[in-house]
């Protein structure tokens, strides 16, 4: 696993809080949502991490983790538009609900990857991406990510405010 660069460091240490206040901000609102600060923190870390990302090439040119970054511009883009200008009407509360989420499933496909690659120091969990255990928390993270989104979507259905 090639040394971390600084602009590395940088992208690591907001992608921990941007995971943070993901986390936090679905926790407490059970949605992201641009109307409140930690929600305004998320989308405004995520867009940095995800434009950082695009900027790290030292595994050798354009991969998985920079497709990712694209696809996380792209779901938080979507959940924007979806909330600034409701372009779905009632359905684009859902559709917000699903964009932002997806940003946070592709924070932590990258992370969880990262972590077992490079700890611990001198022997990591994992050396391959093809790794069992690599593969077993990608398809957990995909499973939470399905079972939050169904339940988002109750949530915003029953929800008389959304």
């Amino acid at each position: 696993m090639p040394e971390m660069i600084p602009l590395g460091w940088f992208h690591t240490i907001l992608g921990i809080g941007a995971v943070v206040s993901g986390f936090y901000t679905l926790i407490k609102y059970r949605v992201v949502s641009l109307a409140n600060r930690s929600g305004k923190l998320y989308v405004l870390l995520t867009l940095i991490v995800a434009g950082t990302a695009l900027g790290i090439y030292n595994q050798g040119g354009f991969g998985i983790a920079h497709k990712l970054a694209v696809l996380t511009l792209v779901a938080l883009a979507g959940g924007v538009v979806m909330e600034k200008t409701r372009l779905f009407g009632s359905f684009s509360k859902y559709c917000q609900a699903l964009g932002y989420s997806s940003t946070l499933l592709f924070h932590m496909i990258p992370a969880i990857t990262d972590f077992l690659r490079r700890l611990p120091v001198g022997d990591p969990f994992i050396n391959t991406l093809e790794d069992p255990l690599l593969r077993q928390f990608h398809l957990a993270f995909l499973a939470i990510f399905v079972v939050g989104v169904i339940a988002q979507a109750l949530w915003l259905r029953k929800s008389p405010q959304s």
